[in-house]
């Protein structure tokens, strides 16, 4: 089968042949209908993001149908369409008892980290990753649930948003078009930031309450404290650059939450002053669980988040893809279809 395959930090992926996987026990094999493309795979190219290994294939945001299945695994799973979970923790740990195995300190796979993912024709992961897709679920919007879903579900999740509350989205890709209408579905009041009229127009279609064109010259600050009359109760930061961070920051009322998703190269800092008088919250909020991943399938079939797919690229043209998302070029997810 054809897989792009991770050679090392700081050079191209290779598009390769490589022997059709089977099954082990416990595990099934996946034939991949759509791999979304996510900024993480930039950040493993360019060597931000290096977890030790080598040689495996890329991509995490997996849908497709269950075509074989090893020991351990009902028959009555063949044909299920499927979007999968890609942690895979050790069992053992406090995290991976408590539902938590995206912190895992040693997991035993990570399909498109650390193990093969889904760059490719078919995958093997462990069963219960396999997350069953309702049939009005396109394969081609279900993937990108697998991260830009289920990475907002659980940033919204730790964020603990009221109704009411005002919530900014700072960073209007994948993660962030599902962050706004899972903040909305919680009953706050939303503002997006973005770059150019064409997201910002999105935004106001799926309900923001407001939207800020940071592309525009002007103190995005001091225009979401106006419309908020002192600052927001949360702020999503999903850009990651230095100023981007800060000014996330200072958007946020007393008592306010950040949640750091996003991140690049650069590093955030702030006064201890300016967080003990103002009592801010700083969190950071990696993946998701796998129940976070049922959530927002669950979610998507009730209507509460619509998957946005800017468009599909056959699986050999996945360097055109890579650098649509690098120049941020698309609106909602590209998605690769082997």
């Amino acid at each position: 089968m054809r897989a792009v395959r991770y050679v090392g930090p700081r050079q191209k992926f290779e598009l390769r042949a490589v022997a059709i996987p089977t099954p082990g026990t416990g595990q099934v094999r996946v034939r991949i209908a759509a791999c979304g493309v996510c900024r993480t795979e930039l950040h493993l190219r360019d060597g931000l993001l290096d977890l030790g290994r080598r040689d495996f294939t890329v991509g995490h945001e997996i849908a497709g149908t269950i075509d074989a299945v090893g020991a351990g695994v009902s028959a009555d799973r063949l044909g299920e369409r499927v979007v999968i979970y890609y942690y895979e923790g050790c069992g053992h740990c406090r995290y991976c008892r408590a539902g938590d195995e995206q912190l895992c300190p040693q997991p035993r796979a990570q399909p498109g980290f650390t193990s093969d993912g889904g760059y490719a024709d078919y995958v093997v992961v462990r069963a219960t990753n396999c997350v069953l897709l309702p049939d009005t679920l396109a394969l081609t919007h279900a993937a990108p649930l697998g991260c830009a879903g289920s990475t907002a579900v659980h940033a919204g999740k730790m964020a603990a948003i009221q109704p009411g509350e005002w919530v900014v989205v700072h960073g209007f890709g994948g993660v962030g078009l599902a962050l706004m209408q899972y903040a909305a579905a919680a009953g706050a009041r939303t503002i997006a930031i973005g770059l150019g009229t064409e997201k910002m127009a999105l935004a106001t279609r799926l309900g923001a309450t407001a939207v800020i064109d940071a592309a525009a010259n002007g103190d995005v600050a001091a225009q979401v404290a106006a419309m908020t009359g002192e600052g927001a109760d949360v702020v999503f930061e999903l850009v990651g650059t230095t100023d981007s961070m800060h000014r996330a920051a200072s958007m946020l009322r007393r008592r306010g939450r950040l949640i750091m998703v996003g991140y690049t190269a650069e590093t955030f800092q702030i006064h201890p002053v300016e967080l003990i008088v103002r009592e801010l919250h700083v969190m950071g909020s990696v993946g998701s669980t796998l129940q976070d991943l049922h959530d927002v399938v669950a979610l998507v079939a009730a209507g509460a988040i619509t998957p946005f797919v800017d468009h599909t690229l056959p699986l050999a043209d996945f360097e055109a893809a890579l650098t649509a998302v690098e120049q941020q070029t698309q609106m909602g997810r590209i998605v690769l279809t082997p």
